[in-house]
């Protein structure tokens, strides 16, 4: 949780300069929207040109039928009959559409969410880096929501501006004088659906923008619940979150206002027009030229032709989908990770090479020229300051992140046309902070790129010392991991466990052991010699030991590799040894390979395959 962070995503602060890019992006989601669901699209606009016909329809059905009563005409009842047998299809075309709306706009919303959310994952953990957590939750869920209610107000919308048009015609065929005096007001309506279109254009982006960034802060102070909890800034985070509150009111007010100037507007326009049209037809009615089937007729076609209120809820609802498929598609924006069709070597020691690397993260670069070798087989740690870009590249085998200059070869292959489900199998990481999924603590240990057994995943768990305390939990294996308490050392355990049950010719351990106490990760080590598929491994190491178990250590400095060799042989640089932030390890002991002890580390017996262990000026 960072409380000086701006919660306003990237994409927000960028809509201004790329508002137009935005808006194809919009409407290219929409029409795609239309376009899946064209069939229940095309029966939902049917059934409201039914619903519609009927309408316009009824009222000289009745005025006919108005007629032949007064006239005491024995032909009224079958034109009765038919009023009511139109007015029982209008229902019937109105329940349909209920259906039809709900249908098609879980549909929609399901298919956009899915799009939206694979295009997130395809195109890597750098394209949710855009937006903040809540932001991009707000997006796939709320937003898309509203987006997904396109295609049915634009089916909802046909029948709703025909209706009026087709009120209008047959208010002139029943009289043109009438017409024209509704006519003459026409233009009044034109320009209050305009005024109304513009104000709520902007006022919806802007609410929900805001939404997001509520959301944004809500997410942050609820991944870091515990601190606030122990800070005791409750009441300073709830300040924070809700700070955006007055904006949104605002903005919310400013909708509600043009919302009811439209209908206050309306509210007059409409009955002076209704007026005008009845006084009107009782003139014509008392000169003789109309009948009060005809009058009744045509006020019921003016009260439709001035069905101003439909008109602007279908509009309202078409705005407020344009708008959260803006913040929907810029989601989209990143393209998908593009992968090859290459397969690695069959039995390779895992050799991995880095050739001129360079890596930039938001403008700024990470890692400069990197060329590092690590030896099949071999375990190399990353050592460095914090900032030193370990964590760039340890990212770059597994294509977390891509190298803006420069390759990394796997076993001589490029990674960038490595198979992408080849990658997944052979290069698996461990983190230190790991996301626990699936249902079950086994269902977390199984996720990955295929299911490994049971008795796999119990291997793994007791190779990542998981297997005491996962027994001892209400269900062992199968207890629900909403259900699993779990410490940070343990849930780092799990993610160690999975990594394990998962291991390809390549693992990565990013600060993977980070939590776990000394006497633990030394047990983990060991395993990971004797229990885990043999493999190259590459270790982000923050520990004097980590570093001394491993046969090389590179040492990153501001995104250059300064030296790489045994950890013996670089613990006699100054610089090397400043790194840590002391000299000895957890247990009190200086680490093998240091001053002060004389037992020689493991790896300081065996030597590098290619790299120098000497101190470089790169």
């Amino acid at each position: 949780m960072s409380p000086h962070r701006p919660a306003v995503a990237d994409g927000d602060r960028d809509r201004g300069a790329d508002a137009p890019a935005a808006a194809r992006a919009a409407r290219s989601l929409l029409t795609g929207a239309v376009r899946a669901s064209a069939g229940r699209t095309a029966v939902l606009v049917s059934t409201g040109l039914l619903s519609a016909a009927a309408a316009v329809a009824l009222p000289a059905l009745l005025g006919r039928s108005l007629d032949l009563v007064l006239a005491g005409s024995a032909h009224a009842g079958p034109w009765l009959a038919l009023c009511a047998a139109l007015v029982v299809a209008d229902l019937l075309c109105d329940a349909a559409s209920a259906h039809l709306t709900g249908t098609l706009t879980a549909r929609s919303a399901a298919r956009t969410r899915r799009l939206a959310l694979g295009r997130v994952l395809a195109a890597g953990p750098g394209a949710a880096e855009r937006f903040t957590p809540g932001d991009l939750v707000t997006r796939l869920t709320a937003n898309v929501t509203e987006a997904a209610a396109a295609p049915a107000t634009a089916a909802a919308a046909v029948p709703a501006v025909l209706l009026p048009v087709g009120g209008l015609v047959a208010l002139a065929v029943t009289d043109l004088w009438t017409a024209a005096v509704f006519a003459a007001g026409a233009p009044l309506l034109v320009l209050l659906l305009r005024a109304f279109t513009r104000g709520t254009r902007s006022g919806v982006a802007e609410y929900q923008r805001v939404q997001g960034d509520i959301a944004a802060r809500l997410v942050e102070a609820l991944q870091g619940a515990r601190t606030v909890a122990a800070a005791g800034a409750a009441e300073r985070e709830r300040a924070r979150i809700l700070a955006p509150l007055p904006e949104l009111a605002a903005t919310g007010r400013r909708m509600w206002h043009v919302y009811g100037r439209a209908v206050a507007r309306g509210a007059v326009l409409l009955p002076l027009l209704e007026t005008g049209v009845l006084a009107v037809g009782g003139l014509r009615v008392a000169a003789g030229h109309m009948s009060v089937g005809e009058l009744l007729a045509a006020v019921r076609y003016a009260a439709l032709a001035a069905g101003l209120g439909a008109v602007v809820a279908q509009l309202s609802g078409l705005l407020r989908s344009r708008a959260a498929a803006m913040r929907t598609a810029e989601t989209l924006a990143a393209p998908a990770v593009a992968y090859g069709g290459r397969a690695l070597p069959a039995g390779g020691p895992g050799r991995l090479e880095f050739r001129g690397v360079s890596v930039v993260h938001d403008g700024r670069a990470v890692l400069h020229g990197v060329d590092l070798v690590v030896p099949g087989g071999a375990t190399l740690a990353l050592v460095g300051r914090s900032g030193s870009g370990k964590t760039a590249l340890a990212g770059l085998p597994g294509r977390l992140a891509d190298a803006a200059t420069g390759t990394v070869h796997l076993d001589g292959v490029p990674v960038a046309e490595i198979d992408p489900a080849v990658l997944r199998r052979e290069v698996t990481y461990a983190f230190e902070r790991p996301a626990l999924l699936g249902t079950t603590v086994a269902d977390c240990i199984a996720f990955g790129p295929y299911a490994p057994p049971p008795a796999e995943v119990v291997a793994a768990a007791r190779a990542a010392d998981a297997d005491a305390f996962v027994r001892r939990l209400p269900e062992g294996y199968d207890t629900p991991l909403d259900r699993a308490p779990l410490s940070g050392g343990e849930a780092q355990r799990l993610g160690l466990a999975r990594a394990f049950a998962h291991a390809g010719r390549l693992l990565v351990l990013d600060d993977a052991t980070s939590s776990l106490d000394s006497v633990t990760e030394r047990r983990v080590a060991q395993a990971l010699l004797h229990q885990v598929r043999p493999g190259t491994r590459l270790v982000v190491a923050h520990r004097v030991s980590s570093a001394a178990r491993a046969d090389l250590v590179a040492w990153l400095d501001e995104g250059r590799v300064r030296a790489v060799g045994p950890h013996a042989a670089l613990w006699e640089l100054p610089g090397y040894r400043a790194v840590f932030a002391a000299p000895d390890d957890d247990s009190g002991r200086a680490p093998y390979g240091s001053a002060g002890n004389d037992e020689p580390a493991e790896s300081a017996r065996r030597p590098p395959e290619s790299n120098q262990p000497a101190e470089s000026t790169r």
